[in-house]
């Protein structure tokens, strides 16, 4: 099986809308998958899966995502009585995404991963089984199953497709810190972020689609207070940045991850060049990428 492209997403807009009771927050987000990606390699050898992967703060064991992707395909195929998909399977991850960046790396990790075992296994699992699989492993894995922009709710699983959000380029920074969605998501005061009253049915109030951009937009994510309280590398990374590009920063997710959007690659790429020879040396990693529509 060849090299698989595994996207990182952004986060437009994030609203937290609710909190159910077993726990988990329900939100409301316009997500936009970029061409940064990490890449996956799999052989079919052996017996089990096998993780392999050189960043240290990702696992090699049965707690990556990837794993549980694998280990749930199978399990699924039997429960269909279906035939056993492989005996053992090797996969491999060269990470470029940061990771704990709120770019969803992990989650896409493992979307690709059942997409890839699923076409292996001659697509014996409708696109519905795998978004019920996906929902299981994490809140992004859905929409990393889809193909392009969506407007994304409940705890992630309810997509509708953003066919009209144009090509925009962006210059994206990782602040140097990881950040824990669990901990972010702790920190939420949510009896006082919560606002019944938000205007969020399309994303038109929000970018002005159709429009070139003026870096002026604003642009809401409901985490970034907790995570700035959590990890003042944030907010003081995306002071400067703002104040390096002349416009204005958003968070990606539950962060660490910052991005700058603009509607010309050449204003994009000054943008880059911009922060790349101010950090030159530090510890931020500064990226120029940009939204597309299709993925695969």
């Amino acid at each position: 099986m060849g090299e698989i492209l595994s996207p990182a997403k952004i986060n437009l807009f994030l609203h937290v809308t609710g909190k159910r009771p077993d726990g988990y927050h329900e939100l409301y987000s316009l997500m936009a998958p970029i061409d940064l990606c990490d890449y996956i390699s799999m052989e079919f050898q052996g017996r089990g899966i096998r993780v392999v992967c050189g960043h240290p703060r990702v696992p090699e064991d049965k707690t990556n995502l990837v794993c549980r992707a694998a280990s749930l395909f199978a399990a699924a195929c039997k429960a269909r009585g279906l035939p056993r998909p492989y005996e053992g399977v090797e996969i491999r991850l060269q990470k470029n995404i940061p990771v704990g960046g709120g770019l969803g790396g992990g989650s896409s990790n493992a979307a690709m991963v059942l997409l890839a075992l699923n076409e292996k296994a001659g697509n014996p699992l409708s696109p519905a089984a795998l978004n019920e699989l996906g929902a299981g492993l994490g809140a992004d894995v859905p929409f990393f199953l889809g193909n392009g922009p969506a407007y994304v709710s409940g705890i992630g699983e309810q997509l509708r497709p953003c066919r009209e959000l144009p090509e925009y380029w962006l210059v994206l920074c990782s602040p140097g810190v990881a950040a824990s969605t669990v901990k972010v998501f702790k920190k939420l005061e949510f009896g006082l972020t919560f606002k019944p009253d938000y205007i969020m049915n399309t994303g038109s109030n929000l970018l002005p689609i159709g429009q070139e951009l003026n870096g002026r937009e604003e642009l809401h994510n409901d985490l970034e207070d907790p995570a700035c309280r959590l990890y003042p590398e944030i907010g003081s990374t995306k002071n400067e940045m703002a104040l390096l590009l002349k416009r204005n920063v958003y968070m990606s997710g539950s962060g660490s991850s910052l991005f700058a959007l603009y509607s010309d690659r050449g204003q994009a790429e000054d943008g880059f060049d911009r922060l790349s020879e101010a950090w030159a040396g530090g510890k931020q990693q500064v990226f120029l990428s940009r939204i597309g529509q299709n993925r695969r």
